[in-house]
């Protein structure tokens, strides 16, 4: 055990924010036997785990972690064709992008919409990752975990899963109690691309391939968010707002142009990035050295000598200015540790 568990690791140099602290226990476990192993300390040495994939959705305080941080490194990709479809079994420390790039590369369908999100395959479950109009839940048949406490294995299916927007089983205080080891994507061979998104929707006469949608998808994250590499940045830092019908029609009174889109329930999800620039006009805002991106407000980047504290409350100024423009209360989708 003791070439496992680290100790006294900081943790700036896990996340894309590039800030935190230390933590107390540090460990990087490749297999399920590490994983277990690494749950066996902490249960022996009564310490709280915090699972750390990619680093890319986590804010980690400049105090850093009185516990474990457990960082997944459990790799694999294990293609099987089932009918018309595809079966991939992904680890939980497998990189997205290089996921999506084989599938591309492979010609299947069903991941090209979720190019460039950094990040592991583990998290993705967990937020319900989503961009350019394809949720990750329309595509997952089941996810492998081990619970924490008891080490009981469970693979869940895609309902037991309880996707909704940004959100999952695994955000729930039960579902925190589980660490995700695998996950089976549903991919397919046929034309299938989901060109909703409105710059998406512009190409749909061109788009063949899944390596068409995916070149378009990187080259508009190019154009809207900020090279994760090079600056401290955590994609984006807010959710987009859900509100009643009847609150987006007295929205739309005040703020004419402000966009909305109607789900399945009936509410209303609308553009936080339209608020943020057009209502309060904060694109690119800066307090210090944390700023909205100047070219997509929902975007927080952290410039250097940035602390977590700094981060946190800039977050919080953004909040209270969105509310007093609004009287809608926003939420963080990076987790604060």
């Amino acid at each position: 055990m003791e070439h496992l568990i680290q100790r006294n690791v900081p943790l700036d140099q896990y996340t894309t924010l590039h800030v935190g602290g230390v933590a107390d226990y540090f460990a990087t476990v490749g297999n399920m036997a590490e994983l277990k192993e690494a749950l066996r300390f902490a249960k022996q040495a009564e310490v709280p785990i915090f699972i750390l994939g990619g680093g890319s959705n986590v804010l980690v305080p400049d105090e850093g972690f009185s516990g474990l941080v457990i960082h997944m490194n459990i790799k694999g990709r294990d293609y099987s064709v089932v009918g018309d479809t595809y079966h991939l079994v992904v680890g939980a420390g497998e990189l997205l992008d290089d996921v999506v790039e084989e599938t591309v590369e492979k010609n299947l369908w069903g991941l090209e919409n979720l190019s460039s999100i950094p990040g592991t395959v583990g998290a993705i479950p967990v937020q319900n990752v989503g961009a350019y109009g394809v949720e990750v839940s329309s595509v997952i048949i089941s996810v492998d975990a081990i619970n924490i406490k008891t080490f009981e294995e469970k693979k869940f299916s895609n309902d037991e899963c309880q996707f909704l927007y940004r959100d999952s089983f695994f955000k729930s205080a039960p579902g925190k109690e589980w660490c995700i080891t695998f996950v089976t994507l549903a991919l397919t061979t046929h034309h299938s691309p989901q060109l909703t998104y409105a710059d998406l929707a512009l190409h749909d006469s061109t788009v063949s391939t899944p390596r068409t949608v995916r070149t378009l998808v990187q080259n508009i994250r190019s154009q809207k968010f900020p090279n994760w590499k090079e600056v401290g940045t955590a994609g984006s830092f807010f959710k987009n707002p859900i509100i009643s019908a009847l609150e987006f029609e007295t929205l739309k009174l005040q703020y004419a142009g402000i966009p909305g889109y109607v789900q399945h329930d009936g509410m209303v999800k609308v553009s936080l990035g339209y608020i943020l620039d057009k209502v309060c006009g904060l694109k690119g805002f800066c307090e210090g050295t944390v700023c909205l991106y100047e070219k997509q407000a929902l975007v927080l980047v952290a410039h250097g000598g940035a602390t977590a504290t700094d981060i946190k409350n800039f977050s919080m100024s953004i909040k209270e200015k969105v509310y007093l423009k609004t009287k809608i209360k926003i939420e963080c989708e990076v987790l604060f540790l």
